[in-house]
């Protein structure tokens, strides 16, 4: 019988021991968004900014659902299709700033500006 709980054991505390992406500052359970997601948004800061990725602290990550194609992050004079698009939401810390990236789930990653950042749709993935 002790035989059968110790996996059993094991299997249920394993994923506690888990290590989140490297320099995210975030406990795993935290990380909302695929690493991929997250180093696209923190290489596109490092270029941006001129700091190195490892100075940029991840301050959230999470899946989220978009209310249409523009990810949250509309533009002028732009059309976007209008359906819920499943992706990801990760704000760096960039030096005093927080910058907020939205993307797909296909991993368009875009750095969204100051202003014109919407909220994910209500009763989504978030």
């Amino acid at each position: 019988m002790v035989a059968m709980i110790r996996p059993l054991i094991v299997a249920i505390f394993l994923p506690a021991c888990a290590v989140a992406p490297a320099g995210t500052g975030l406990p795993p359970a935290a990380m909302g968004a695929p690493a991929s997601v997250i180093e696209a948004a923190r290489s596109d800061a490092a270029k941006r900014s001129g700091l190195a990725a490892r100075q940029l602290q991840v301050v959230s990550a999470e899946a989220v659902t978009w209310p249409d194609g523009g990810l949250g992050c509309p533009r002028k004079g732009m059309l976007y299709p209008q359906a819920q698009v499943p992706g990801y939401r990760v704000k760096l810390r960039v030096g005093k700033e927080v910058w907020d990236y939205h993307a797909s789930e296909r991993g368009n990653v875009q750095l969204c500006a100051p202003g014109q950042s919407q909220e994910p749709a209500p009763g989504g993935r978030n």
